[in-house]
């Protein structure tokens, strides 16, 4: 596949862009697959914006038709690495899984971490397909992407979802934060929009919403 680099002026509460450090294990992991049977991240590169695009932080345009089920790729946008996951059948039952739900500290999405469109149990416009932006909420880092169900990787009873390498944090497959760990809020959802089928625009919203990665609690 390949890769977008999309950067514009810093959301609230974050740096300019990824920091170097995040933004090189982000490009490590994109390179390996991770968990059993899980697909590696890759990065979408025939759609590179103009320099002008780039500076603008303008909407960008992604072919979500390639994306396999259980599959995630990672674009840029605003200089944030933007996760767009096709969740599986079974993963969507997961999120709604009462031992899952339970141990989740904000599970209904009570915090403004994401638009109205995406207040809801899969935290998305089209249940099958989830756009977080992949910064954890603790420090920064970026989660490493485990989709697939495990009893023992890469922790005991693995649901699928994220783990924070760093500190270990974790979230399922919908962005939503575990309790106990140290990140306090969910991963945040950037404004997008179902631009086709097949396609995801990054940075618009649907008609009738006027949501901005500003308006969220924490990036």
């Amino acid at each position: 596949m390949s890769s977008t680099a999309h950067a514009a002026s810093p959301s609230h509460g974050a740096d300019d862009g990824v920091p170097r450090r995040d933004f090189l294990a982000l490009v490590a992991v994109a390179g390996a697959a991770v968990g059993t049977g899980a697909i590696a991240w890759p990065f979408i590169d025939s759609m590179n914006p103009a320099a002008d695009t780039l500076a603008a932080g303008e909407p960008i345009d992604v072919d979500i038709s390639k994306i396999a089920p259980g599959q995630q790729i990672v674009v840029v946008w605003r200089g944030k690495p933007i996760l767009i996951v096709r969740r599986t059948p079974e993963a969507l039952q997961t999120l709604q899984d009462p031992k899952l739900v339970g141990i989740l500290s904000d599970p209904d999405s009570k915090v403004l971490q994401q638009p109205d469109y995406a207040n809801n149990w899969h935290r998305s416009v089209n249940p099958e397909y989830a756009v977080m932006v992949g910064i954890c909420t603790h420090l920064g880092c970026v989660p490493v992407f485990y989709p697939n169900p495990s009893a023992t990787d890469p922790q005991p009873n693995w649901p699928g979802g994220y783990l924070c390498p760093c500190h270990g944090s974790k979230y399922d497959l919908a962005g939503r934060v575990y309790s106990g760990v140290p990140a306090p809020y969910n991963l945040p959802v950037p404004p997008y929009k179902m631009a086709s089928a097949k396609t995801v625009r990054i940075g618009e919203n649907p008609e009738g919403s006027t949501f901005d990665l500003n308006d969220i609690v924490q990036i």
